[in-house]
């Protein structure tokens, strides 16, 4: 979904570096790299700083030139840290998402990151439409690359909408306790406050209040539901064995 847009490394000194940006880039689901004229590649320690995003690295292009990387773009992004002397319209990464994803998904689009310690050149943000700036802290706004292309295809990846599935334990494989699950246990709940004495005199209403409130922050799934009743019965049974 994201194939029309490229992450374009200019000169890139550090092979490592290259390797931290095609994970970047996996990481959101994007691979369309190209490398402009790299000090150093291929290399092992591309590889190795990948982590497992070979094929990012094995499909990047190579150019010789910025002009032959973005020959096909209609739109080229220049990220940069620096202020400069001749402004540019700008955007910070979420707004260079909502722009260029939700609303203009055909254009073939390039993204240019610069050297590692002196960025673009002046020549090369004049073959650009807009500079990026990623909001940072004012005193330390010099972003490491792959950071820096992390978070620029973070906001790229949520624009699109790409949905991924995060399932910690059973949480999402169960469905929803329903309202009529919900009552009853409310109705255990309340009898077995009761039983422990927990309970007592006219507070009920609003202490059950309270505990509905809290219950219904949580969105029960039936299997939690099933756990916390049994933990009920177990009280119970305790308390009249005492």
């Amino acid at each position: 979904m994201l194939s029309h847009i490229k992450i374009v490394l200019v000169e890139t000194t550090h092979p490592g570096n290259i390797g931290a940006v095609a994970r970047a880039m996996k990481n959101m689901q994007m691979s369309n790299l190209w490398l402009v004229a790299p000090k150093i590649f291929p290399s092992a320690d591309a590889t190795s700083r990948a982590s497992g995003a070979d094929d990012v690295l094995s499909n990047a292009i190579v150019c010789s030139t910025l002009q032959e990387a973005i020959s096909d773009c209609q739109i080229v992004i220049g990220a940069s840290a620096r202020c400069r002397t001749i402004s540019w319209p700008e955007l910070t990464p979420r707004e260079c998402a909502e722009k260029f994803v939700t609303r203009s998904p055909d254009q073939k689009i390039a993204i240019l990151f610069g050297r590692e310690n002196s960025g673009l050149k002046n020549h090369e943000l004049d073959l650009c439409q807009y500079l990026l700036r990623i909001p940072c802290n004012s005193e330390y706004s010099s972003l490491n690359i792959g950071a820096a292309v992390q978070v620029v295809c973070y906001e790229l990846f949520v624009a699109a909408g790409i949905q991924q599935s995060i399932t910690i334990g059973d949480k999402g494989e169960m469905p929803l306790a329903t309202a009529e699950q919900m009552e009853l246990f409310y109705t255990h709940l309340l009898q077995t406050l009761y039983d422990i004495n927990f309970m007592q005199g006219n507070s009920s209403q609003s202490i059950m209040r309270r505990l509905r409130r809290i219950y219904n922050r949580v969105q029960l799934d039936t299997k939690e539901l099933d756990i916390l009743r049994g933990i009920l019965r177990m009280s119970q049974g305790n308390k009249r064995n005492d």
